[in-house]
């Protein structure tokens, strides 16, 4: 009898952990809403070079994936000009998320330099097991197609800006940083979100905002150091608005500098 109380404890331990596991993948969106449209300046920097390069735009509406009320968010690079002649960058990036900020469905087509990519990953949840399947073609090639699972909240490239721009940053200070994993192609990799410090940054548009700066950086054994991933400055109030995106590119990196924001929740 004492075996079976034992076997049943267990199992409801089991049971509790697969719930608690899967609700800490879920967030409270209090920074966006749907609507909301920004409109950036972009800038090309490789070596000595830093030019002005192009357009950008991050979007967000409401929409529908398998049934499911979702978040749709498009961010397109494109450059012109002499930076675009030296390196071409026309990308397009789409993330389904659902209403507790959980990626669904991330995609990229992306024209950088004289390459053409397509990357895709989906997510399915049951339990405390996530399943993504990723593929990504290259250049007509496809590179894979695998599923990987895992038992971590796992974010792609689009999904963790909805991410961060509703983390609690409240009472830390320069150096602290968040734990999340990262879906990188078709690996999971840990990921550290680091806090910076606040500052006043003046946008395109010519307003002055108090931002938040933080910087993302992947900790995996593929690379000798912590590669940094994404950079950005968000505004230190209820929207979050990213005011910058700095993105490292094959060569050199884009940086987005707001010029137009509407639609904003507060």
């Amino acid at each position: 009898m004492q075996k079976k109380y034992l076997i049943l404890s267990t199992l409801l331990l089991s049971f509790l952990s697969l719930q608690c596991a899967n609700a800490q993948c879920k967030l409270t969106n209090t920074a966006f809403t749907s609507g909301e449209s920004i409109q950036y300046d972009l800038y090309f920097s490789y070596g000595i070079l830093n030019a002005r390069a192009g357009r950008g735009s991050l979007s967000v509406t409401e929409a529908s994936y398998r049934g499911e009320n979702a978040y749709k968010t498009v961010m397109m690079l494109n450059t012109s000009g002499l930076a675009g002649s030296l390196y071409t960058v026309h990308d397009t990036l789409t993330s389904y998320i659902d209403h507790n900020l959980r990626p669904l469905l991330f995609t990229k087509e992306a024209f950088e330099g004289k390459d053409y990519s397509v990357e895709r990953q989906a997510f399915t949840y049951k339990g405390n097991e996530i399943s993504i399947r990723a593929l990504r073609n290259w250049n007509g090639k496809e590179l894979f197609d695998e599923v990987v699972t895992t038992s971590q909240c796992t974010y792609d490239y689009l999904s963790v800006i909805s991410y961060v721009r509703n983390l609690d940053y409240t009472g830390m200070k320069p150096g602290d940083r968040h734990f999340i994993q990262f879906i990188s192609g078709r690996r999971p990799v840990d990921m550290y979100v680091n806090y910076l410090g606040t500052s006043l940054i003046k946008a395109n548009n010519g307003k002055t905002y108090e931002v938040m700066n933080i910087s993302m950086t992947i900790h995996d054994d593929a690379f000798t150091n912590p590669k940094e991933s994404l950079r950005a400055s968000l505004t230190n109030d209820k929207n979050r608005i990213p005011v910058i995106i700095n993105t490292n590119l094959k060569i050199g990196s884009v940086r987005a500098v707001l010029q137009e924001v509407a639609g904003m929740r507060h």
